[in-house]
């Protein structure tokens, strides 16, 4: 009986994980084709560029590794670049292990791959215990979604409106702003929070004072220090 319970909960999870990876799976959708157009006009080949998303996938990373081999950059230039960039994905992971629920090691180092900014974002406002059923459903739609656009813009994305191109590029910021409101109108503390990060990945950035990957790492902890130190005091303030 116990297994049969534990069982319908896993599946219970992963079709939760599943809804909440529709959104970043629609959302996927056009920056992956973007991709795969670009990297077929960069000279890639379809095995290349299909290799790209299912091993590297990190979007951001992806672009910025098309623009440097379209200049001629190094290899170990290109890995030290993506390193850099991803090196945030210690945080992440960091983060999702301190509320994960007591799965297996296996089953968190797979679903460890899929960690994004997007699905990080929507595990990270799960209420409770992060399941690796969850995580497997989440992470697969946005996985899934990502390989199967990337093909589709290799091969189709040419024949595509000029129009429709262009406008693909504010694709992924329309769907981190989508993730951000609902939580963002019920929170002052995840508001204060992305403002202040915001803020000073913008100062950090402007001023040239880190390079990307390096300021959106050093403004997601000061925010985080910060602001976790002052709703900290003001709640000792009260207790007192």
């Amino acid at each position: 009986m116990e297994e049969v319970q534990a069982g319908y909960m896993r599946s219970s999870d992963f079709m939760s994980g599943l809804k909440a990876g529709m959104s970043i799976a629609i959302g996927y959708f056009p920056v992956a084709v973007t991709f795969g157009l670009l990297s077929k006009s960069t000279g890639l080949t379809l095995a290349e560029t299909l290799s790209m998303s299912l091993i590297v996938y990190a979007g951001a990373a992806q672009y910025i590794a098309l623009n440097l081999l379209s200049l001629g950059i190094g290899i170990a230039e290109i890995i030290l670049a993506t390193f850099i960039l991803n090196s945030r994905h210690f945080l992440m992971s960091a983060s999702i292990q301190a509320r994960a629920a007591k799965d297996p090691s296996w089953k968190k180092l797979i679903y460890a791959f899929g960690i994004t900014d997007e699905t990080f974002s929507v595990a990270s406002l799960r209420s409770g215990k992060i399941t690796a059923g969850f995580m497997f459903g989440l992470g697969g739609i946005a996985y899934g979604s990502w390989a199967l656009s990337t093909l589709l813009g290799y091969l189709f994305g040419a024949s595509l409106p000029d129009v429709l191109k262009e406008s693909m590029g504010i694709a992924l910021y329309a769907m981190f702003i989508a993730l951000l409101i609902p939580p963002l109108s019920k929170s002052r503390k995840v508001l204060s929070l992305a403002l202040s990060g915001a803020g000073l990945n913008f100062l950090l950035s402007s001023f040239d004072l880190l390079s990307t990957g390096w300021s959106l790492i050093a403004s997601a902890l000061l925010a985080s220090v910060g602001v976790e130190w002052l709703y900290g005091n003001r709640r000792r303030s009260k207790e007192a």
